[in-house]
């Protein structure tokens, strides 16, 4: 089932959770709702589903008109942050639950219910825990089951919303790969709502980074993260250095007088001397130990974290560098190159910025 989202508003007494936000979803895609709370990502969810409704604005379900549609009526499956589960009823029950409520004239009977569940329950490779409750289970497994109920009632659409918020980081890393693949079998339109950049970018097919109630940008995991289109998403999507400068005929000049270091930036040929920042990965900062006259940015190397393979720098601009403010510069480098050159904490580096992204101010 595709999705057409036209022009939606909401207000919240004087806060606007949601401005003019309109959006499309392709049938049988997944879809990452992304951004930092309260940016409208759950209120989009929840307007979608039919739990909120919008002050202005349509909800098209496969060019249906669904905007004023009760709840019930829209085949949805709801999956929430923290299970929802009943206590009181088994696993096997809680998964019936959808199809026992169903009305009578659409109810299945008690033996297509008891394959219906197990088939879910294998599915969700659950089915040996039939008749445990809820309290016996751990989160990943709850989440699963969860899930199994809400596809138990064969939705159009799957709404997720921080669906692995509440479970450790080796769990969610499991589920995010397992939802990937259960969705690749089912091939339901489903969104998910995340604040988790790395869930959005591993498991999507399209990530909408949303702030402040609109859509910053809306395109493949590797669009959003190769090609940020503003300096929101840039410095939302990853670690980053915010490097500050000025902008002049197609290039940026980081630092001062001696340690000027030239960015390439020709998307801003016809800047004169503007006020630019460039954004900055940790990877693409090449670091080297410092000897006078180099050309750089010109740093003291605070602390040095290495794990595995990765040597993390910690460093602060000299007096008068920019980013100013004894603000941290993160660089990142091959572990092997960290222990060969022997930099030691407290000394004197020089960085140099491989690729970076300019906006002019």
């Amino acid at each position: 089932m595709s999705i057409e989202i036209r022009n939606i508003h909401k207000q919240f007494g004087d806060f606007q959770a949601l401005g003019d936000v309109s959006l499309d979803i392709h049938s049988g895609e997944l879809i990452a709702l992304l951004g930092p709370s309260g940016c409208g990502k759950t209120t989009l969810l929840r307007i979608i589903a039919g739990l909120e409704t919008a002050d202005a604005g349509t909800i098209l379900f496969s060019g249906e008109d669904t905007t004023h549609v009760h709840v019930r009526e829209r085949q949805v499956g709801f999956v929430f942050q923290h299970y929802a589960l009943f206590r009181h009823m088994t696993v096997f029950e809680n998964v019936a639950f959808g199809l026992r409520v169903k009305p009578r004239n659409e109810r299945p009977n008690e033996e297509k219910i008891k394959k219906k569940v197990h088939d879910l329950l294998s599915l969700v490779q659950l089915d040996w825990l039939a008749d445990r409750y809820p309290s016996q289970l751990s989160g990943g497994q709850r989440q699963r089951i969860a899930l199994a109920r809400a596809l138990a009632v064969e939705p159009k659409v799957l709404l997720l919303d921080e669906p692995f918020g509440a479970l450790d980081a080796k769990v969610r890393k499991e589920l995010r790969r397992w939802l990937r693949r259960l969705h690749d079998d089912l091939n339901v339109t489903t969104i998910f709502v995340t604040h988790d950049q790395e869930e959005a970018l591993e498991v999507a097919d399209r990530v909408v980074v949303m702030n402040k109630g609109n859509v910053e940008q809306v395109g493949s995991p590797q669009e959003v993260w190769e090609h940020p289109a503003s300096p929101f998403v840039y410095g939302f999507l990853g670690d980053v250095n915010l490097f500050h400068g000025r902008a002049h005929e197609g290039e940026m000049h980081i630092g001062v007088e001696d340690q000027t270091v030239r960015v390439a930036s020709p998307e801003h040929h016809a800047a004169q001397d503007a006020k630019a920042f460039a954004y900055v990965r940790p990877h693409d900062l090449d670091v080297r130990r410092y000897t006078s006259g180099d050309e750089g940015i010109v740093a003291q190397l605070t602390r040095a974290i290495v794990v595995g393979p990765i040597a993390r720098l910690e460093l602060v601009a000299a007096e008068g560098e920019s980013p100013s403010d004894q603000q941290i510069i993160e660089a990142q480098i091959p572990a092997s190159q960290f222990y060969e050159q022997g930099f030691t904490e407290g000394e004197t580096l020089v960085l140099t910025p491989r690729k970076a992204r300019v906006f002019v101010a």
